[in-house]
């Protein structure tokens, strides 16, 4: 049965959504399949935009491509004035070599949707489908934003400098979610994945040998006491209800076991949930390592480049988000807590309320892990995705 056979269904949304919905899964499935079959990275996802356009044209929805560079912009116009609504999909794929053994598989070796980003493709064109079917109900617009590269952490930005956002009253987002069961659905309340940035030290001593270090500048020793201080900036300068985490990854320095060298370079990573401790936890690393300098007589360059905001979920949009779902699927969505993962929607969260929705993906029986090379969604959350965003916009936009 075909979404724009909508007008012979009950009037009952709850009734009209779920049917829709049954009439179209086993082609987003196919869809699904098609797509994580042949995965591609960030701002390459050129295939996966060609998918989309010819769905969004199939359905009589104008879009407009390349948007942020590999992005797709559609529109549904509803019969009556009224608010615009965002709904936004990423698309990119990560480069994780695929272990699955799935018939539908990779293709591509190296690359793999191992986050469901196809999951979150598909999950949008099927609810472009309900809602072209649903437009005479709508009071106001729905702009469906199919988005790349949100694994590099730049397509929102690249998406939003392009004027997505034009026009754009409020935004919706989502995330397939493994650690729950396919079925449930979650919420955060305000602060729900936090600010990623990042910094660089290159620690600049004096070589020398080591017997002799009197005549050397150790830049070991004072890459050393960077890292030890790094650690106090979270549990003695920011509030401890204000979750941060300071992350060193990457430390490089020295050759041989008899020589001091001359430079050590660290790479580190700052994540934080509120601007208060982001701001808080900037300037005690900078501070940190011109107090090294006095201390070690090194010379140390602090790199620190901020990348996407903490992700806020505004009420506003929440609230009338939760309801919609409980009517539609019943008492199945629950409040979560936050994560320090980052996620690119907040670049879209930062700019207009929005809110991010947790969709359960975790298939009966197994216990997978995004960003795996064994990840396995269970695919009836697509369906059920579906149903919860499609109310959604529905209630919102009613």
């Amino acid at each position: 049965m075909s979404i724009t056979s909508l007008e012979h269904l009950t009037n009952d949304p709850e009734t009209r959504i779920r049917d829709a919905v049954a009439a179209i899964e086993p082609g987003l499935v196919a869809i699904r399949r098609d797509i994580h079959a042949h995965p591609e990275l960030a701002f390459e996802e050129v295939r996966t935009a060609g998918i989309v356009a010819a769905q969004l044209a199939r359905l009589g929805i104008p879009h407009r491509t390349g948007i942020g560079r590999t992005g797709v912009v559609g529109t549904i116009e509803g019969a009556r004035p009224g608010p615009t609504l965002a709904i936004r999909a990423d698309m990119d794929a990560l480069p994780i070599h695929e272990e699955t053994g799935l018939p539908f598989a990779s293709t591509v070796p190296g690359t793999m949707h191992a986050c469901g980003h196809d999951i979150h493709t598909t999950t949008l064109l099927g609810v472009a489908e309900v809602l072209k079917g649903l437009a005479p109900q709508l009071a106001g617009r729905v702009l469906l934003v199919f988005q790349p590269a949100e694994e590099a952490l730049g397509g929102a930005a690249a998406m939003v400098a392009d004027g997505v956002l034009e026009g754009v009253d409020m935004a919706l987002g989502f995330h397939n979610q493994p650690d729950m069961p396919v079925g449930r659905f979650g919420y955060v309340r305000g602060s729900t994945l936090a600010a990623a940035d990042r910094f660089d030290l290159l620690v600049q001593g004096k070589s020398g040998h080591a017997a002799h270090p009197e005549k050397a500048v150790d830049p070991i020793v004072a890459a050393g006491a960077f890292i030890a201080g790094a650690q106090t900036v979270v549990s003695r300068e920011i509030d401890p209800l204000m979750p941060a985490v300071v992350t060193i990854g990457m430390i490089h320095g020295g050759g041989a076991p008899n020589i001091i060298p001359e430079t050590v370079e660290l790479r580190g990573t700052v994540r934080t949930l509120h601007k208060e401790s982001r701001d808080t936890a900037e300037a005690a690393l900078r501070r940190l390592a011109a107090g090294i300098d006095a201390l070690h007589r090194t010379r140390c360059t602090l790199t620190y480049r901020r990348g996407v905001p903490p992700l806020v979920n505004a009420d506003s949009v929440l609230d009338p988000a939760i309801a919609a779902v409980r009517r539609q699927l019943g008492e199945v969505i629950a409040e979560g807590k936050p994560s320090m993962g980052a996620e690119d929607f907040a670049e879209f969260a930062e700019r207009v309320p929005a809110f991010q929705l947790r969709i359960g993906s975790g298939a009966p029986g197994r216990q997978d892990a995004l960003h795996n090379d064994r990840y396995q969604p269970d695919e009836r959350c697509i369906g059920l995705g579906v149903q919860a965003l499609s109310r959604i916009a529905l209630d919102i936009l009613a």
